[in-house]
């Protein structure tokens, strides 16, 4: 099961190149990606196989393994600037030469650092080009991308624990929803979030903003498209941010991380009017 949910990503991203036409690039090169990162969480789970589950009382960022990390860095460097848009294959070539001193940095940097910087505004580099595309500093993208299957591992393999009300970070790891997720239940449909890092997904509330707390209903709206009417913009009308949140009782196919990937036109839309995005992804939209 654990294996199938890569190749679902994989298998998805392809599937919607010739749908999502306007995104085509980006999800190939998800495509791709996601392709190294099975690979990678296969060898992770290979190594750590006789390793007990963790304690859900340890923190996730609290482990950190290094000398599993450092020695696969190089090839995934290597495998990004085969596959990346220019930009972001270019960041690769140069994080490469500055050797596993600089490789540490940059993993460290990231895994013990503020997760909310990856969508910060300073220091940046374009990943590709287009109008939603923000910049995002290039060590911390690939540190993202580089760890996201270790960090994935980590969520897979800890302990159950029972989580308090609904939180609006992710419980295992503190970072922010990529994406929501709607699921049919009773007579309505259950949302949950999925984190950007760990993947992990957890209960939240229909009528709640996960980035300022807003809870009135009159400030929180949803919208959508015909065209695309499996996802939808959820909107705060409090702080202006929006996170999208794929439907599963319209389209039981979409995959959430990958659909979310793909509908550029609602980011734009959103933008257009005014909401920042709560996370970005990794095209950078």
């Amino acid at each position: 099961m654990i294996h199938a949910k890569w190749d679902r990503r994989i298998r998805r991203a392809n599937e919607l190149t010739s749908s999502y036409t306007f995104a085509a690039e980006g999800l190939l090169f998800y495509a791709r990606l996601a392709t190294f990162q099975k690979s990678f969480y296969q060898e992770i789970q290979k190594t750590l196989a006789d390793s007990p589950k963790t304690s859900s009382d340890r923190p996730l960022r609290d482990e950190l393994d290094l000398f599993l990390l450092l020695p696969n860095f190089p090839g995934f460097l290597s495998v990004i600037q085969q596959i990346a848009p220019v930009p972001l294959a270019q960041a690769a070539a140069g994080l490469a030469q500055k050797g596993p001193a600089g490789w540490q940095h940059a993993i460290e940097d990231f895994w013990q650092g503020d997760f909310e910087t990856v969508a910060a505004v300073d220091d940046m580099e374009p990943v590709r080009g287009g109008d939603l595309c923000d910049a995002i500093p290039s060590h911390r993208l690939l540190a993202w991308m580089f760890l996201q299957p270790y960090a994935e591992y980590l969520a897979d393999y800890r302990e159950s624990a029972i989580v308090d009300g609904t939180p609006s970070t992710c419980p295992l790891c503190g970072s922010k929803p990529i994406v929501g997720v709607l699921r049919s239940e009773g007579d309505g449909a259950k949302k949950s979030l999925i984190c950007m890092l760990c993947a992990h997904e957890w209960s939240f509330r229909r009528i709640y903003c996960p980035a300022c707390g807003e809870e009135r209903e009159p400030q929180m709206a949803y919208y959508s498209t015909p065209e695309i009417a499996h996802v939808r913009v959820d909107v705060c009308d409090t702080c202006h941010t929006y996170l999208k949140s794929i439907d599963l009782t319209k389209t039981g196919l979409a995959v959430a991380v990958v659909d979310e990937l793909a509908t550029i036109p609602l980011d734009l839309w959103a933008r257009e009017h005014g909401y920042e995005k709560l996370q970005i992804n990794l095209l950078g939209t």
